[in-house]
């Protein structure tokens, strides 16, 4: 992590209002493909790890059975914890949590995160995808910055000062280790796309 956690959590607090509506059409559309590839149903207990301002947790509580979701940033899950008032959402749950750390211990099916994993650095990565493991979910969907060839500073969605992203290869062997087969991959970007990892499946489908 190429800033401190501290800096990380102030950096996201100040920008919390503005957030949603700052973000581009690649960081949408892999949003749109984090929710649809979730799938819960309503026996599912969702674990939303760096949920910011609560767009996947929101979007998936009408059919999970509960949301949880995790977050360094209090003004991100502030703005979460409105909105799900607003649409009178009360199978949300909003705490503090790091990937490495969820501070959570109750049941799991599903994890997912969108645009947040790429602060950690490969081994951190690695780390995290090895304790959420531990949890025991069916299912993890993962949509962040990640190089499908050359990576180019030049991108905007690659800054160097914040951001360490890693390749779809080194993500795929982290899911492997840990106990996961890689099902699908959906790339949106040449530097985004989502993973699905699941438990118990092997077949890969799209890229």
């Amino acid at each position: 992590m190429k800033r401190s956690l501290e800096d990380h959590a102030a950096r996201f607090d100040e920008v919390a209002g503005e957030y949603d509506e700052d973000q581009s059409e690649e960081y949408r559309a892999c949003a749109n493909l984090v929710i649809e590839r979730a799938e819960p149903d309503d026996s599912d207990t969702v674990l939303d790890l760096g949920t910011g301002t609560g767009a996947i947790a929101l979007a998936l509580a009408p059919d999970a059975d509960r949301v949880v979701g995790r977050d360094i940033s209090d003004g991100m899950m502030e703005e979460a914890e409105e909105k799900a008032e607003e649409r009178g959402l009360d199978d949300l749950e909003f705490d503090y949590g790091r990937f490495r750390e969820p501070e959570y211990d109750g049941e799991v099916d599903i994890v997912t995160s969108n645009f947040a994993m790429h602060h950690l650095s490969d081994e951190e990565k690695r780390e995290a995808i090895g304790v959420i493991a531990d949890l025991g979910p069916q299912r993890f969907v993962l949509g962040d910055v990640m190089f499908f060839g050359e990576p180019d500073p030049d991108e905007p969605f690659y800054s160097p000062e914040v951001d360490d992203p890693a390749t779809v290869g080194t993500l795929a062997d982290a899911f492997t280790d840990a106990g996961f087969s890689l099902t699908a991959v959906e790339r949106v970007h040449d530097q985004v796309g989502v993973l699905v990892a699941e438990r118990g499946r092997v077949e890969v489908d799209g890229e």
